[in-house]
């Protein structure tokens, strides 16, 4: 099983607007095969909770665009973690630091990276 057009057309609009505001290391993984709750995770960092917030509004703007709407958000208040579940995707924006420590990347290593089309 893989991703489906609609989760990777709403992972690349996520990534793009995370990139619009200077989100750093995007990534997204295809875990369609290792989890039924969703097709995609994004994840990007932030330098600080301002940064953070300027992502997280970015990608819900981008995606309503799209006639997406999450179903559920968390971490908004800490603002070191926040997770954006839209059922096909969930984005991750990290701070810096949860980034490192918590390290989804090499959670998910095994599942294929999605090509996101971002500028190098």
């Amino acid at each position: 099983m893989t991703a489906t057009d609609r989760a990777l057309e709403l992972a690349r609009a996520a990534a793009a607007a995370a990139d619009d505001k200077q989100a750093t290391d995007i990534v997204a993984f295809d875990v369609s095969d290792q989890l039924v709750i969703t097709d995609a995770f994004v994840l990007c960092s932030g330098a600080n909770p301002p940064q953070m917030s300027a992502i997280r509004d970015a990608v819900e703007e981008k995606l309503h665009g799209l006639g997406a709407k999450p179903i559920r958000r968390e971490g908004e208040r800490e603002g070191r973690w926040v997770l954006l579940d839209y059922a096909d995707i969930v984005v991750h924006i990290q701070h810096v630091e949860e980034r490192a420590f918590y390290a989804l990347e090499r959670l998910w290593s095994d599942c294929p990276t999605i090509e996101l089309g971002l500028p190098q």
